[in-house]
């Protein structure tokens, strides 16, 4: 069976799920989106995606004429109709078709766009050995610029890293922001271990308050482990005991080297393999 795309209020083909040339979202990258994920059927904290895609919106002065309830069982919905239990599901809203130009005064009818999908971010083989990850010369964009709870449909700053990164034989890189302090990496919050604290970016640094993120932390602290959210550099990630990204694609997987400097023993450590075992026991209902 293949895969029906919800745009609209109506589902479509793969092959036939198209918006128009003239949309926004396309010319301009003028829009915004979520990735969700969903776990035996459960869509893992789905209100707090969608109260994200909806302040999202709100901050740059998008309507999206859906009410929340009604979004969420529109996902609900396209992820029954597809018969997908563990799916990726990619939320997106466009500021819809207008003029070749920027005034979005001038755009009408908004597309709700919602995939349902299979996703494997990271080969299965990197979740057990880990990544080996650089740092980008691109910097994270100013927060002054573009806020960074904002996740707009311009991923340009990201793409740039991210193609560092793998010229670099890597799949992933750590970003600075305008204060050379270590922000996140091109689509993962960044953890490291030290002396059996969990230290992470805080929200200052410019980066996206991750929705795993925010569970890893919970996961940490109800396991008793402290957690620090603080300004960090690449010496706290070279120096590190372990190392470990998150995010709703990656989950939670973890990082053995940086820079060429092989994190801890260069093995994936302890506490990250007891925060991803705990992680997915949450994320099925088992904790």
């Amino acid at each position: 069976m293949s895969l029906k795309i919800y745009i609209g209020g109506k589902y479509y083909e793969k092959a036939d799920a198209k918006i128009s040339v003239y949309d926004h979202g396309l010319l301009y990258g003028d829009g915004v989106f979520e990735g969700i994920r969903s776990y035996s059927g459960h869509v893992f904290r789905l209100e707090q995606h969608i109260d994200r895609l909806y302040d999202s919106a709100k901050a740059i002065h998008l309507v999206i004429p859906m009410t929340k309830v009604a979004m969420c069982q529109a996902v609900i919905d396209t992820l029954q109709l597809n018969n997908l239990s563990d799916a990726y599901i990619r939320l997106v809203v466009t500021r819809g078709a207008g003029s070749l130009g920027l005034d979005p005064r001038k755009t009408t009818d908004p597309q709700i766009i919602i995939i349902t999908d299979s996703i494997s971010l990271y080969p299965s083989e990197l979740y057990e050995h880990g990544l080996k990850i650089i740092t980008a010369g691109t910097m994270r964009n100013h927060p002054s610029a573009l806020n960074p709870k904002i996740k707009s449909l311009n991923y340009l700053n990201s793409i740039l890293a991210k193609i560092e990164a793998t010229n670099a034989g890597c799949l992933e890189a750590m970003m600075l922001n305008h204060k050379g302090e270590l922000s996140e990496c091109t689509g993962d919050n960044i953890f490291v271990v030290r002396k059996g604290e969990l230290h992470t970016p805080s929200i200052d640094a410019g980066i996206l308050d991750g929705i795993t993120r925010d569970a890893v932390i919970e996961l940490a602290r109800s396991g008793g482990i402290q957690v620090f959210e603080r300004t960090m550099d690449r010496h706290d990630v070279y120096t590190a005991d372990e190392c470990f990204l998150t995010g709703t694609a990656a989950e939670v997987i973890p990082v053995v080297e940086a820079d060429a400097r092989p994190i801890g023993n260069g093995k994936p450590g302890t506490i990250t393999k007891e925060l991803s075992r705990r992680f997915h026991m949450l994320v099925r209902n088992q904790l």
